[in-house]
């Protein structure tokens, strides 16, 4: 039991790792099922769809009681929870208009929530691991850019944005591993 009074609490740095950890893990496995089907918008392409958004919104719930219950800024998890739901609708629609269409709420989407990263990546800096999200979300915002502007383009394709995944889960697990707890370690 740490009895400093000011320390902050050790399961901050834990818990984050951990749903850092899982986020990576979800967003490899996700990729490499969406890249395996991204030249065609079928069933199964657009459930993936769906659920990236909402895995997104479960993570963030899980982010924002560890937030709560630590003392942490929270106002960006709930803009990030409603982005994210949002997202997982509009998706499900856009499917049904083809893969221009998701491109675009998916590029909406990724200009928003990077803005959001980059927002909680400033309020949690002092754990540290933050700079990576703080990059993921400048990457995001700029990645959510392009794929609005490929959405225009002839023959596009969904592989993009597995790419996207995959580099935001490897921005993840560079966070979990740079997180400190309590006593600098």
């Amino acid at each position: 039991m740490d009895t400093l009074v000011g320390t902050p609490p050790t399961s901050v740095p834990t818990a984050l790792r951990r749903l850092y950890l899982l986020r990576f893990a979800f967003a490899a496995a996700w990729a490499a099922l969406l890249f395996a089907t991204a030249d065609t918008l079928g069933t199964l392409t657009a459930a993936l769809l769906v659920i990236y958004p909402l895995f997104d919104v479960a993570c963030a719930v899980v982010d924002l009681r560890s937030a709560r219950t630590n003392g942490q800024p929270a106002r960006a998890l709930y803009v990030n929870i409603v982005l994210s739901a949002l997202t997982g609708i509009g998706l499900a629609v856009a499917a049904t208009s083809g893969i221009p269409a998701v491109l675009r709420v998916w590029g909406a989407w990724a200009i928003t929530a990077g803005i959001v990263q980059l927002v909680v990546g400033v309020a949690r800096r002092q754990l540290g691991g933050q700079g990576a999200m703080m990059a993921s979300g400048g990457i995001s915002t700029l990645a959510g850019a392009s794929f609005i502007a490929q959405a225009g383009k002839d023959g596009t394709s969904l592989t993009s944005l597995a790419g996207y995944a995959f580099l935001g889960g490897v921005f993840f697990l560079v966070s979990a591993l740079r997180l400190r707890d309590a006593h600098g370690r």
